[in-house]
């Protein structure tokens, strides 16, 4: 739409289903190029993504054109296809349904590209759990706990 001016920064969080630990080293790089592929199609930018074995974390520059739910419904059944497809696994691979959204101001995204450049080493000292739970208490996100991914108790 012309004359529409926007910067809006979304961290997203999207977990693998049951919380398996199936995102392997040999080819998460592919993933995560592949993900990417699928933001910048959908007109919006790939800040910075990384993760762990059960979880990714995408840094993305949001346009407004696309609602955040349609893009994580295709960012998740696209790369969950493209694994599968690949063979990358001897078991089916989906995603847990839902994800985190969380917002930054301009001002904080370096810490946040960081934050997420250093998964492997953030979570040497601290659980997927642990650091969900962070993020939905200091967003001040209410949550029923039955509704959070399987493993948060």
């Amino acid at each position: 739409m012309a004359n529409t001016y926007t910067q809006i920064y979304v961290q997203v969080v999207i977990v693998v289903k049951n919380r398996q630990c199936l995102i392997k080293n040999t080819w998460k790089t592919e993933l995560y190029k592949y993900i990417t592929g699928i933001i910048k199609n959908n007109g919006h930018k790939v800040m910075q993504i990384n993760g762990v074995t059960d979880h990714i974390h995408i840094l993305i520059g949001l346009k407004p054109s696309q609602s955040l739910s349609e893009l994580m419904k295709y960012v998740k059944q696209d790369s969950s296809k493209w694994i599968n497809q690949n063979s990358f696994l001897k078991v089916r691979f989906s995603w847990q349904s839902g994800y985190g959204a969380f917002s930054y101001a301009t001002s904080q995204i370096p810490n946040v590209i960081t934050y997420i450049q250093n998964q492997e080493e953030h979570h040497k000292k601290k659980s997927f759990s642990e650091e969900y739970l962070d993020f939905l208490n200091d967003y001040k996100i209410s949550f029923d706990k039955r509704y959070l991914f399987s493993a948060v108790k």
